[in-house]
């Protein structure tokens, strides 16, 4: 069951104790700071949070950092990993295969490539503004750094739950290189290395690398023993450092990867209000949910390879593996120049390009109820320009950013036994005899008709800012922080749903014509491969464009006042901002493809860090109150012919509030514990919409998607020498959250459990650095548990977690 109690009940209790004495500081592995001090002091983590290097517990704001090396020990090659350290945030995967991010409670559950997300992601500073471009590996990071609350003011993109800054390693002055090697369970092998030092006077370079496969599924098909689920990831980075000239530095990377790695199948539970109990449903299906509860994150179905991939008259198959075949490219270029008189001119200039080709069966069972292909590519090129300075008691940063982003996004979907399909089918076999059918379609033509049509859209996204920052020190106790940024932008969408190779023209021009007739009239047929939305004020199936264009203001106030060494007490005001989105959807009528406007939070925080017990103990604490106002979220239209379809939408009111905070505790030398947890409140407010059923219902109180009530973790690190030559190392980690909702109306159905997941590695290393060996596993406990629900129109499916993981590694350094 979710959440085995005796993991569960450890971590709920202990990471509750832990947040009464507070929580968010930073794990301690950086030995740059640990000069001068005890040897059971915790030691500072360096962190740009502001754009300038300063340690994370005098930084007024919620933050969590982790090392690169504490994230090697805890074996955190993925972004979903990340939240090993910091609960409060969460990864929860769409249909599609896109990743969902939420922090605090706030995130977008879209299905889209091609939307942002609340939460931005950086990598050096420069924008990964779309989470697609996250799903590479990770490696060879000096740190990760995760921002919460409204961002803007600093960074070049707006968001409103915060952000995530990997922190990449530079290249050095000397020579350094390494390779490791692991094996695993599911035939897991991977390799990771990286080697760096000078080339020449004044030039250092990099170089880094990592491969990852697993050559055999984790996922089992319940009807034929088929495996679903191998890994196949690979990623580099090349890095080159100048210094032409005493004031001027270059930074320049160059960063690809390819993912390869199989698509997750889904778990069917059960069908939709429209479809239960519905003769539409494909033969057996019924029964094959009511036998096949999923208990076990192993379990799965999907259709076979012979039913998805043959041609049945004019619709044709989706053949090939179901997996990913995605690449990632990007440079960057920075110059940082010294004017003198404590001032800096720096230039951030980048270019990624995403292209996606992934194949996926969300059917949740052995029958071809909806199987996709999609295809897309995104391009971004980014400009930021900032001037920054100091003095005896100020800092100040003022700058521009400009940015265009190129999106192609679309999905050509399978769905030929899906109960709606049927439905259309058998309720147009009558409307054959009538003016409806002008293009003389045949019964066995309708029959075959509505198996395949495909979702597309192309956006243009153009924003630009201004902004300026500044800190004032009044003294030793207080410091004054005051922000601002403009920003406009616009996006330009087109697109539609589409007949593919004569595949809708029969339903669409017989049978929608017909239900729409009473309220429209005769309207004119589709042709082979035309649009088939259909647009109420054109009275007409066609493209639908529009045209989001719009701006705001981000800003943030905060105090930060030192009443003793070691003690920090913040406030903040910040309002951040979220840009408007088109959604891509199946669209049978063109509202499900109209935009959503921008959506803002204002947020008020409140916090304390604090260095106890002579420097062993490091406590945070921080309570917020989120006021939002235009919350963007993907819901129910009421359709007249498959009775509720999805469509993005602004709910007008909503809030969250909480108290957040992590303790770090140096127990010995060897031995630090961590401690976090997020207690969480979140409502929408006077919102009537639709529901599943396609029926007004009141959402007043209902909590927000993947926003569990608590989250937690603890952390336990380990090391200490055993001989003088060799050392030992631990890592224990691990997680835990109260039940959420995956959607608005509280289906029992949509309920993710509550659950706990336990990482651990165990490793021996040379004290000279020169060789490492280690073992390490995820999820130990095998706990199911799933981190997403959804509904295809037919059934309800879930997305479990990965199945237990374990493994070796042995690292060389030369």
């Amino acid at each position: 069951m979710p959440g085995q109690f005796s993991l569960r009940g450890l971590l709920a209790l202990s990471v509750s104790a832990a947040a009464l004495f507070s929580a968010a500081p930073v794990a301690a592995q950086s030995s740059s700071q640990s000069s001068g001090q005890g040897a059971t002091e915790i030691e500072a983590v360096v962190v740009t949070a502001q754009r300038r290097e300063e340690t994370a517990n005098t930084v007024g704001m919620g933050i969590q950092a982790v090392t690169g090396e504490t994230l090697e020990k805890l074996h955190v090659t993925n972004v979903k990993d990340l939240s090993t350290f910091a609960p409060s945030f969460s990864v929860s995967q769409s249909y599609q295969g896109v990743p969902t991010y939420t922090l605090r409670g706030i995130g977008f559950n879209t299905i889209n490539m091609s939307a942002t997300s609340t939460v931005g992601t950086y990598t050096d500073e420069v924008a990964y503004a779309y989470p697609m471009m996250n799903t590479g590996p990770i490696y060879d990071l000096e740190r990760v750094e995760v921002l919460k609350g409204p961002q803007g003011t600093l960074y070049g993109r707006n968001t409103t739950a915060g952000l995530i800054d990997f922190v990449t390693r530079k290249p050095t002055e000397d020579f350094q290189a390494a390779i490791t090697g692991e094996i695993g369970n599911y035939k897991t092998h991977n390799f990771e290395g990286y080697v760096s030092g000078p080339i020449a006077d004044r030039v250092q370079g990099r170089l880094a690398f990592r491969t990852e496969d697993s050559d055999e599924g984790w996922q089992i098909s319940n009807t034929r023993g088929e495996r679903q689920g191998e890994g196949h990831r690979y990623g580099a980075r090349a890095s080159l450092a100048l210094q032409p000239v005493d004031t001027l530095s270059i930074d320049v990377s160059l960063t690809a990867w390819r993912n390869k790695s199989d698509t997750v199948a889904a778990q069917g539970i059960g069908f939709t209000p429209a479809t239960t109990g519905s003769p539409f449903n494909a033969p057996g299906l019924a029964g094959y949910i009511a036998a096949n509860a999923p208990t076990k994150a192993d379990q799965a179905d999907w259709a076979p390879l012979s039913v998805r991939s043959a041609d049945i008259g004019v619709g044709i198959g989706i053949g090939g593996p179901l997996r990913e075949n995605n690449d990632f490219y990007a440079g960057k270029v920075k110059i940082d120049w010294d004017l003198g008189g404590d001032m800096q001119l720096v230039s951030l200039t980048s270019y990624n390009k995403l292209e996606r080709n992934a194949k996926f069966d969300w059917s949740g069972a052995p029958y071809e109820i909806l199987i996709q292909h999609a295809q897309g590519d995104i391009e971004s090129i980014a400009q930021e320009i900032h001037l920054e300075g100091s003095g005896e008691n100020v800092f100040w940063l003022v700058g521009g950013y400009v940015a265009r982003d190129r999106i192609l996004d679309s999905n050509r979907t399978l769905l030929g036994q899906n109960a709606n399909v049927t439905l259309i089918r058998t309720v147009g076999q009558p409307l054959l005899a009538t003016p409806f059918n002008s293009g003389g379609y045949t019964s066995t033509q309708l029959n075959q008709s509505f198996r395949t049509y495909q979702d597309i859209g192309r956006i243009e996204t153009d924003t630009w800012s201004l902004f300026a920052n500044g800190d004032y020190r009044f003294n030793e106790q207080f410091k004054l922080t005051a922000g601002i940024r403009y920003t406009q932008d616009k996006q330009d969408y087109a697109g539609c749903s589409r007949d593919v190779n004569g595949s809708m023209l029969p339903n669409v021009n017989v049978v929608n014509r017909a239900l729409f007739f009473p309220a429209y009239g005769m309207v004119a047929p589709i042709g082979p491969n035309d649009c088939n939305t259909f647009d109420p004020a054109k009275r007409a199936f066609g493209l639908v464009t529009s045209t989001l264009d719009e701006d705001n203001v981000a800003w943030r106030v905060a105090l930060d006042w030192t009443p003793a060494e070691g003690v920090l007490v913040f406030g903040s005001i910040s309002r951040g901002a979220k840009a408007g989105a088109t959604p891509i959807n199946a669209a049978n009528i063109s509202t499900q493809n109209a935009p959503a406007t921008q959506e803002l939070l204002t947020a008020y925080e409140v916090g304390v860090k604090a260095a106890l017990f002579e420097r062993r103990v490091q406590a945070n604490v921080s309570a917020f109150y989120y006021d939002y106002e235009d919350k963007q979220l993907s819901v129910y239209f009421a359709d007249p012919i498959y009775t509720a379809l999805s469509r993005l939408a602004n709910v007008p009111e909503s809030e969250a509030y909480g108290v957040d905070g992590e303790v770090t505790w140096r127990a010995t030398q060897s031995l630090t514990l961590i401690g976090s947890a997020t207690f969480l409140h979140t409502e929408v407010k006077n919102y009537i919409g639709i529901n599943a059923a396609g029926r007004p219902m009141d959402f007043d109180g209902k909590p927000f998607l993947y926003s569990p009530k608590f989250q937690g973790g603890l952390t336990a690190l380990y090391s200490r020498d055993l001989s003088e030559n060799l050392g030992l190392q631990a890592a224990i980690a691990g997680r835990y959250q109260s039940k959420s909702h995956a959607d608005l109306e509280g289906d029992p159905r949509f309920v993710i459990e509550d659950y706990g997941v336990l990482n651990a590695s165990l490793g021996v290393h040379a004290l000279d650095d020169r060789w490492e060996l280690s073992l390490w596993g995820r999820n130990l406990t095998d706990e199911y548990y799933w981190s997403a629900v959804s509904s295809n129109a037919n059934v309800v499916v879930r997305f479990p977690g990965q199945t237990r993981t374990y493994g070796a590694s042995l690292t060389f350094k030369f």
